[in-house]
């Protein structure tokens, strides 16, 4: 029953949006880009590109345009595939000036969700990974669906922690949540950074999960701190790391050679919390200890990027750990990496774009402009390789060749 209410409140949210924001529009005959510069997700930039779109997939770059096609010139406009964040908590959002959640209406909660899918996919993000929530279940099918505007979702549905239970409880809830339509699995390996974040999960337990997942062909993203939990992780087998802030160069050379994940979280979330301190102040571990931690964390965690930067063969994700209030700016992580991490900005874009894909297991699919890709595209006023706040300007998005947000096309005889 809760399904079917959820559906239809999705619906009538959809015809709301509508009114309010360019919603998708499909096309049955080809779509042509044309664009002066066009970053391909892989390291290389083109220039004076035609990229033919039919269905929900890229056709061809160069080449004729066919003949009937909706051509959309993007001129100087830069062109890139579809952001990806693989970490953000689509879910969380506040309600009357405060973070919303236990007790609220699930009619309530989900609208708010949909508002947060719009708001993401407006800032060129056309995937996002939940870990997660439940309810993330019901907006991925209705995103899938098609009937409210907003990314791909990747969910962990509820997260595992210290307290599920021991090594064989563990695995127990691996083989449940892959039952239950996760994707991943989601584990809480420390504390939070308002704690200290220190280890919580023993080594045995981190084994047990990840080794379950890896069994079943499914991912992992460990919640780690701490550097012990880190190199716990890692040594388990799971596939990222979030976080880090205290993670060490050595930790670090050891995911490099484990194919470790990192997913460092520099340039949104605590600034978010820092600036929204008045909504979450006085919720569970949001009180003044936390917050001094939290803005301890920004020089800390900047820190730990860029000693990561510097570690060859470390695979550095992009993941913004977006939460309540920063839903549509998953772009600033990119600005923070490049302006004050020293991230090369090409590496910032390949990191959330086809490395991110990768990590997803989707890198035959997304994050990448070539033929056979499916058709995420945005284009954005700027150059986000010479000036990286390029980034909040996207006036373009498609996300499996459905347009969600435009610029008027032209007809191609």
């Amino acid at each position: 029953m809760l399904n079917k209410r959820l559906g239809t409140i999705v619906l009538m949210l959809a015809t709301l949006v509508q009114g309010k924001r360019v919603f998708a529009q499909e096309s049955t005959k080809p779509i042509a880009l044309v664009a002066d510069t066009v970053i391909d997700g892989t390291g290389k930039v083109l220039h004076h590109a035609t990229i033919v779109v039919e269905g929900s997939t890229i056709k061809s770059i160069g080449g004729p345009i066919p003949a009937g096609s909706a051509v959309y010139n993007l001129g100087t406009l830069t062109v890139a595939p579809g952001f990806i964040d693989t970490h953000a908590h689509i879910q969380w959002h506040f309600d009357n000036g405060r973070l919303a959640g236990k007790g609220e209406p699930p009619l309530q909660a989900i609208l708010h969700a949909v508002d947060n899918s719009v708001n993401t996919i407006n800032a060129g993000f056309t995937t996002i990974q939940s870990p997660g929530s439940a309810e993330d279940l019901y907006l991925r099918a209705a995103l899938a669906r098609g009937i409210t505007p907003g990314p791909r979702i990747i969910t962990s549905l509820v997260p595992l922690t210290e307290k599920s239970g021991d090594p064989e409880k563990l695995r127990e809830l691996v083989r449940e949540r892959k039952a239950q339509g996760a994707d991943f699995i989601k584990i809480f390996a420390s504390k939070s950074i308002r704690e200290g974040g220190d280890q919580t999960m023993t080594d045995a337990q981190l084994q047990a999960a990840c080794g379950e997942a890896k069994k079943l062909g499914m991912r992992t993203l460990i919640h780690a701190h701490a550097d012990s939990a880190a190199r716990a992780a890692s040594n388990a087998g799971c596939t990222s790391i979030e976080h880090g802030a205290f993670v060490t160069d050595e930790t670090f050379r050891l995911m490099a050679k484990n194919g470790t994940y990192f997913d460092p979280n520099i340039g949104l979330v605590l600034q978010n919390y820092i600036a929204n301190k008045e909504k979450y102040m006085g919720i569970g571990n949001y009180n003044d200890e936390g917050f001094a931690f939290m803005v301890k964390g920004e020089e800390i965690t900047l820190e730990g990027f860029k000693r990561a930067i510097k570690i060859p063969g470390l695979k550095i994700v992009y993941g913004t750990d977006a939460v309540a209030g920063a839903h549509g700016h998953n772009g600033e992580e990119y600005i923070a990496r490049v302006t004050k991490g020293g991230q090369d900005p090409m590496a910032g874009m390949i990191s959330m774009t086809s490395l991110s894909a990768t990590s997803l297991g989707l890198g035959k699919e997304i994050g990448s402009i070539a033929p056979g890709m499916q058709a995420d595209i945005v284009a954005m006023e700027g150059n986000p390789l010479t000036d990286p706040t390029a980034v909040r300007r996207v006036v373009f998005v498609m996300k499996g060749g459905t347009i969600f947000k435009n610029v008027e096309p032209t007809s191609h005889k």
